[in-house]
């Protein structure tokens, strides 16, 4: 980088939040700031707590008009969101932060909308001819019925999860042949499977939530790490995950696979998305790769990819400041294994 760029991190309590200040601090000519709604987020610790910025929730009315000052305060030239919801806000008015000079990661709203809405996914997927698991859209219990019988429940397992979620709240296995017995002494409570007559329960006289409704895919599972911009895809980095706790990676693989990048390319084209955008598949019972969802921000093990020789918040900051970046002359080391463990801060 040819001159210092303030950048704004929010989220600084985030799961993935210690990988990506780590990143970020890759480079000395990056100024950091981190920001949360928590005045304890640990993320204030890993950095200079002088340059942790205390900011209202999303939810809040006027967080834009908050966020703008408090950028214009700190001169900063790029904000990185962290937290989904925040999102929503910042494309919204993305337009209003860039008439004052500064910029944010964020895709349009368009592209947000039918990224983070899960049903909306698979449906403009479909619509346009790009695989999708078999899927119904549901918003009641009779429908979810339905639904759950025509995709083979129960000869075969059927999973499900909330159209807009974020994580793996919602998610769940419909299975009526686990082994409770087992679940309950050797499993921890984390464990994603349920019976059908239990979920029924559950939903049976509450609020419906719009639920996506889907086959169980029984293969390998691939997280996507990629950078776009304006709709057009600039490197894209597959990594196997081979182990995960509450969703989050904490092992995998960085693996070149040519079915996933193709179609990381083509989704980002269609849907039209920008900066650091995380797209997730797993293999079906026919070999072939389908798409789970789509993390229209930085994900919370993007760090692993400095293992493989990417560092690719820092490579989207560049992008945004409008340095120019050599992708393709990136050399990725496929085959890098990771591994992840908890760690402390005092204070």
């Amino acid at each position: 980088m040819s001159r210092q760029i303030n950048v704004l991190m929010t989220g600084g309590g985030a799961p993935g939040a210690a990988g990506i200040i780590k990143c970020l601090l890759a480079e000395s000519t990056v100024n950091l700031f981190v920001a949360d709604a928590n005045p304890s987020a640990y993320g204030k610790h890993l950095h200079d707590p002088n340059k942790f910025v205390v900011i209202p929730s999303a939810s809040q009315e006027d967080f834009h008009e908050i966020l703008l000052k408090l950028a214009l305060d700190y001169n900063i030239d790029v904000i990185l969101p962290l937290v989904t919801r925040e999102l929503f806000v910042f494309s919204k008015y993305k337009k209003y932060f860039e008439n004052a000079g500064v910029r944010v990661l964020v895709s349009d709203q368009n592209a947000l909308n039918t990224a983070n809405d899960k049903g909306k996914l698979y449906n403009f997927l479909y619509q346009l001819n790009h695989p999708v698991p078999q899927f119904e859209v549901v918003a009641s219990l009779e429908q979810f019925e339905n639904a759950v019988k025509l995709l083979g429940f129960p000869t075969k397992p059927v999973c499900f999860k909330p159209s807009i979620s974020n994580g793996s709240r919602g998610f769940r296995i419909i299975s009526n042949t686990m082994d409770e017995y087992n679940l309950l002494f050797n499993e921890k409570p984390n464990n994603t499977f349920i019976t059908y007559e239990k979920i029924v329960e559950i939903l049976t006289n509450q609020t419906f939530p719009e639920l996506l409704v889907s086959e169980f895919l029984p293969g390998e599972e691939y997280s996507v790490d990629c950078i776009a911009h304006n709709g057009e895809p600039q490197i894209i980095v597959p990594r196997l995950r081979t182990r995960m706790l509450g969703g989050i990676s904490v092992e995998g693989q960085f693996i070149y696979q040519e079915e996933l990048i193709s179609q990381c390319r083509s989704i980002i084209k269609l849907i039209g998305l920008h900066g650091n955008i995380g797209i997730q598949f797993k293999k079906g019972s026919d070999g072939k790769f389908y798409i789970l969802e789509i993390n229209p921000r930085v994900q919370g093990t993007i760090v692993s990819a400095l293992g493989a020789g990417v560092n690719l918040p820092l490579l989207a900051i560049k992008q945004e400041m409008g340095e120019v970046v050599d992708f393709d002359a990136i050399i990725v080391k496929w085959g890098v294994q990771f591994s992840r463990y908890w760690n402390e801060v005092y204070y």
